[in-house]
Parts: structure tokens; C-alpha cells; sequence
């Protein structure tokens, strides 16, 4: 089969297609004809070789795809051969709450490799069956994104009917974070430094928009929105820490989701303790929260936002695409 790999001295120019051999299933593995991937700002950390993300070499990258079972192994019992699935990005989380056990073997990062191939094995347990309205590249957005929005949007304290929710940005999981919102009667407000995408993100459903680029203290603007009240949850998929905690309303809570602003931020102590705001770390999500959303998605007809689909040998035109910003939803590769 062919693949991708990461190669040293790692970035995208040295991402070098290859051949493996074609993988054969356990008796609990299923065998996965990979049609369509999806990529994450997590992928480009991979690539480049910076920090926990920084893998062993050669490295099959990405996280996120979905495709169709055409072998299963001698145990198999939850799949069969021509079902539509997508594996998990953390194939050990399978319910409950994150324990160090779980967290371990992220597809496609420091540890184990991902699906940019045209097949991958894959332990049943670690797959979720797929929306059947949704096509193949929508698929492939869910495992990643879309649940770490779910994750933050709808577990720990939900959003409630009327709630504020402030989103930073337009990328996978802020427009995921929007839909979310909006399907249990929230109202949304989008930032952007493009006001055409706050355009957009109002056509999706989006009840007001700020432009940081233009109004810099944006959590001043969303609280004149908000009756100086601020809002009730603020996903933060930029690392903007500092200005979520001033946004967000008494009691309310921060997703903190993104690195997009960098590692390492400086807080506001003071202004945390006064604000008795929640803040969770987000880190996708486990299979129970995967199936929970994908039942929420096929009950509403829900499609994710594709921004570009490119084709499986345009790997490295795909991840330039991704890093420069322009997009509004997601990136896929067709395979």
C-alpha cells in the first residue's frame, strides 16, 4: 500500500511518499480501506517535529480519516465487512473520564503512526460507525475536531438553551463549537480577523460577530453584546487565554482548546479568582462522547463545513494550505 511518511530533518518538505506492505488483521483488528482524511493544526506540530509531538521516524502522520471495513479478524464482533467507520483518535479512551492509561497511542503523533495510507488495522473497539448522511470527507472531520468540540460544548457543564457562547476563530472545531451551540438553542458569537468570515459564520447560524484585527479588546465588545454579562462559555481554540478568562461571564467556563498564540501565555490570577470561572483542558474526547455526538449529528442532519478537498498525492500542497490560515472549516484529502 502506499503511504506517507515523516521523514527527519522532519517539516513539510520532507513528508516522502512510500509503499508498506498491505496489513493483515488479528483476531480482533479490522482491516480499513481508508476513502478520506481530514487535517488538524496537531498534524503540522507532528510534521515539524516540535515538542511532545515530536515523533520517531519514519512516521505514517494524521489523525483523522474515515473509511470502509473490508476485512475483520477471527473475534470481530461490532463491525463487518462494507461498514463506513472512523477509527478514534485515542484508541485506548473508550468511556468515562481521561486517565493516563487512555491518553496513550494518539494516532498519527509521537508514539504511533496515523492514516495518511490507503489502508490501516485497526482494534475494533477503537472505531465508531459513521452518520450515513455524510460524506466521506465529512466524515473524516469527526474524530478530531468535531469531538473536541462536542468535548467542550456538550460534556462537562453543557450549554444550556439561551447561553452565551463565545467562539475564537473559523477553523474545524470553532465552526464545529458553532453548530453545537446552536443545536440545543444557544447563541453564538464568532471572532475573526476577516470580516467576510464573520459573514459566513452568520450564515451558519452565527448570532453576532467580533473582528479582532479591528476591535482588539474583543472581550470588552463581546460584554457590550452581553449586557456586561460575558458569556457563559468561551471556546478558546487559539490559546487566548488571558482574554477568555475576561470574557468569560461569573461562573462560566473556558474550553481551552488551542496552541495557536503559542505554548506559553501569561494569566491573570487575580481576575481568574474573581471571575470563579471553570477552565477545562480539552483533548478530543473518548468513544462514548464520539457516539453520543454522532447520534446528535444524524439526528439533525448536521454536515461539517469542508473547506478544500485535495487529492492523496497533493499531501504537501494540502499542509502549506493548512498552515496559511485562509481556510474557513476543514482541510481533507481525498485517498
Amino acid at each position: 500500500m502506499r503511504v506517507l511518511e515523516i521523514r527527519e530533518p522532519f517539516g513539510i518538505d520532507s513528508l516522502l511518499f512510500t509503499t508498506r506492505p498491505d496489513p493483515a488483521a488479528g483476531p480482533r483488528d479490522v482491516v480499513v480501506r481508508l476513502r478520506a482524511l481530514s487535517l488538524n493544526y496537531r498534524d503540522q506540530l507532528v510534521i515539524n517535529g516540535i515538542n511532545r509531538w515530536r515523533p520517531r521516524t519514519p512516521r505514517i502522520p494524521v489523525s483523522d480519516g474515515a473509511g470502509v471495513v473490508v476485512a475483520i479478524g477471527s473475534a470481530v464482533t461490532r463491525f463487518k465487512a462494507g461498514d463506513r467507520i472512523a477509527p478514534i483518535f485515542y484508541p485506548k479512551w473508550i468511556d468515562d473520564g481521561p486517565v493516563t492509561e487512555k491518553m496513550q497511542g494518539a494516532l498519527g503523533g509521537a508514539t504511533a503512526d496515523g492514516l495518511y495510507a490507503e489502508y490501516a488495522v485497526i482494534d475494533e473497539t477503537a472505531l465508531v460507525p459513521l452518520p450515513s448522511h455524510l460524506s466521506d470527507e465529512e466524515a473524516a472531520a469527526l474524530p478530531c475536531a468535531a469531538l473536541t468540540a462536542w468535548n467542550g460544548v456538550a460534556e462537562g457543564t453543557p450549554v444550556r438553551e439561551g447561553d452565551t457562547v463565545v467562539v475564537l476563530g473559523t477553523g474545524g472545531v470553532a465552526l464545529f463549537a458553532l453548530q453545537f451551540a446552536k443545536l440545543v438553542g444557544a447563541r453564538a458569537i464568532i471572532t475573526s480577523s476577516s470580516d467576510s468570515k464573520l459573514a459566513r459564520a452568520r450564515e451558519l447560524g452565527a448570532d453576532g460577530g467580533i473582528n479582532y484585527r479591528t476591535t482588539p479588546d474583543w472581550p470588552r465588545a463581546l460584554r457590550e453584546l452581553t449586557d456586561g454579562r460575558g458569556a457563559e462559555l468561551v471556546v478558546d481554540t487559539a490559546g487566548a487565554l488571558a482574554e477568555a478568562i475576561d470574557a468569560v461571564c461569573v461562573g462560566g467556563t473556558v474550553a481551552f482548546i488551542g496552541l495557536l498564540l503559542g505554548i506559553h501565555r501569561d494569566v491573570d490570577l487575580v481576575k481568574l479568582m474573581g471571575s470563579n470561572a471553570t477552565i477545562r483542558a480539552i483533548d478530543v474526547g473518548s468513544r462514548a462522547m464520539f457516539e453520543a455526538m454522532n447520534r446528535a449529528i444524524d439526528s439533525a442532519k448536521l454536515r461539517p463545513v469542508i473547506d478544500r478537498t485535495f487529492t492523496f498525492d497533493e499531501a504537501h500542497d494540502a499542509f502549506r494550505y493548512l498552515g496559511d490560515g485562509a481556510r474557513f472549516g476543514k482541510v481533507c484529502v481525498r485517498v
